[in-house]
């Protein structure tokens, strides 16, 4: 087997989940495996969750992890590629500083280890296989435990010093709500779902009522997952959809923002909120958008992520395609 020709790895490294693959040359899954992020043990405790996701993804194909191609890994926080290392990965446990993350992982797995930021490896699957192929310049705006950002420009990837696209920490409104990397008024303090929990108990001990902490102990889930969200929203839950109507708002406010500066082709909304929420709520967001742009006479296209809960873990894995 050619060197090009051998499977490689992919892991998606989020808030509340762990998505890993092995892929082929040809970009078809060989072998999955999912694991929630854990909360204890901090960045290490995380390391070894990946390392034994994917290791279950290649056993799934009867591969040993050591003789893949290469491993890619998308993480949330500033990453450094050629170290390896991932700072501030502030939706994660105990990740306020730096930690070695592709050494960690390449000598658990035996193989070698590339690390990108997770929402621009998957804009970058976005770009290149999935809903933004047909188009030179894309805005991924990944919706989920927080809200992340990813820019093609030209058919190339823009992270400007390390941290471009951002788009989470775009203020929609000035000295508003808290967000969780501490300024006040981010898109991210409205939208993304570990902020949303944190609003909806603050509403609940002031007395509201919900049924979203019920159906999260009900499914045994240590979080309001995206799928608890939806169950809630589906038995007409005042709260959840006031909360969701709020981020909905701040998404618009914030992408429209993004657009009138960069003037992208197309606008991909991802993420396991985006994805789960975008056929029901994704034309609402673009019509929150439109009302925002200096230019509405000419917005840019708007499409769902196709690539689903796997974009991530594949556009890691073209780190070592």
């Amino acid at each position: 087997m050619s060197a090009a020709s051998t499977p490689r790895g992919g892991i998606d490294l989020g808030g509340t989940k762990i998505q890993a693959i092995v892929i082929d040359s040809a970009n078809a899954v060989l072998g999955e495996a999912r694991r929630p992020t854990p909360r204890e043990n901090g960045p290490q405790g995380v390391a070894d969750a990946m390392a034994e996701a994917l290791r279950e993804a290649a056993d799934a194909t009867g591969i040993e992890s050591d003789a893949l191609r290469g491993v890619g890994v998308g993480s949330p926080g500033e990453t450094e590629a050629a170290s390896g290392v991932v700072s501030n990965a502030k939706n994660l446990p105990d990740w306020a500083g730096s930690f070695p993350l592709g050494s960690r992982l390449q000598e658990a797995l035996g193989t070698r280890v590339a690390v990108g930021n997770d929402v621009g490896v998957a804009t970058r699957a976005e770009a290149d296989l999935g809903a933004g192929r047909h188009h030179r310049s894309v805005l991924g705006v990944f919706w989920g435990t927080g809200v992340g950002g990813g820019i093609v420009l030209n058919g190339k990837d823009w992270h400007g010093r390390g941290a471009a696209g951002e788009i989470g920490h775009v203020v929609v409104k000035r000295g508003g709500a808290r967000c969780p990397c501490g300024n006040r008024g981010c898109m991210e303090a409205y939208a993304g779902r570990s902020a949303m929990e944190t609003e909806a108990r603050r509403r609940m001990k002031k007395g509201e009522k919900t049924d979203l902490f019920d159906l999260m102990s009900d499914h045994d889930k240590p979080r309001l997952t995206s799928g608890i969200w939806e169950r809630a929203l589906d038995q007409g839950d005042a709260m959840t959809e006031e909360l969701i109507e709020r981020a909905i708002k701040a998404l618009g406010a914030g992408i429209a923002s993004a657009i009138n500066l960069l003037d992208p082709e197309v606008v991909i909304l991802g993420g396991g909120m985006g994805v789960r929420f975008g056929e029901r709520f994704g034309p609402k967001i673009e019509k929150r958008i439109n009302k925002n742009l200096f230019d509405s006479d000419h917005p840019p296209a708007f499409a769902i992520a196709e690539l689903g809960d796997l974009g991530g873990a594949i556009g890691a894995s073209l780190l070592v395609a």
